[in-house]
């Protein structure tokens, strides 16, 4: 039932996409209530054939009127989109805030470099880091190019001396080169930018 419900709402948000917006909702369902220039009046006037016929609707953004024409079954059809979009948008949400994403958000370079810098972290926080770091190489970099991991410290670490191609096995071998990290490593002022300069000193490197 989730499946099925889910695909009426991909396929009424991919009819609808491009006409989910008030403006363009309205014009489907029916008209602007229109004013002209009176010349005798000197002035702008609406008409009124409309008053009583229609229900209205008046847009708070500019205060345009519209007499609402569509059928129950038309308003009908548009509620359903709109609540298909809406939860195609917390799906979306849902995606981006959880897991790796929530902390590293989404990775979309083919070719990045992870710049590693635990600072001072206690050993607990140390780990939790890696932990995080372990997540986002089997979530997110297994679905790039090529890749790299730096530690920023006194003596720069690099896994590789350049990006590596993303495969099952070189995301494998970072995951086990960062949990072999030892925890305290002589640290400096510069190090930090040191690891980012190396980092962009790869011409293929994107992010």
């Amino acid at each position: 039932q989730s499946l099925v419900s889910s695909s009426k709402w991909l396929q009424c948000y991919g009819l609808r996409r491009n006409k989910l917006s008030l403006s363009q909702i309205l014009s489907q369902i029916g008209f602007q209530h229109r004013k002209d220039y009176v010349t005798t009046l000197g002035k702008r006037v609406a008409s009124r054939y409309a008053d009583g016929l229609f229900p209205q609707y008046k847009r708070a953004q500019d205060g345009s009127v519209y007499n609402l024409t569509a059928k129950k079954e038309l308003i009908l059809h548009f509620v359903d989109c709109l609540i298909g979009a809406i939860e195609l948008y917390k799906q979306r949400m849902e995606w981006l805030t959880s897991e790796s994403r929530q902390i590293f958000g989404v990775i979309q370079e083919q070719c990045i470099v992870i710049v590693l810098d635990f600072g001072t972290a206690a050993p607990t926080e140390f780990d939790l880091c890696r932990d995080a770091l372990s997540m986002v190489l089997v979530e997110q970099v297994i679905q790039i190019s090529r890749f790299n991991l730096i530690r920023a410290a006194q003596d720069l670490m690099k896994w590789q001396q350049k990006c590596t191609p993303v495969s099952e096995h070189t995301v494998k071998c970072a995951v086990t080169w960062l949990w072999k990290l030892d925890h305290m490593t002589a640290v400096s002022h510069t190090s930090s930018a040191e690891a980012l300069l190396e980092a962009m000193g790869d011409e293929a490197v994107s992010s």
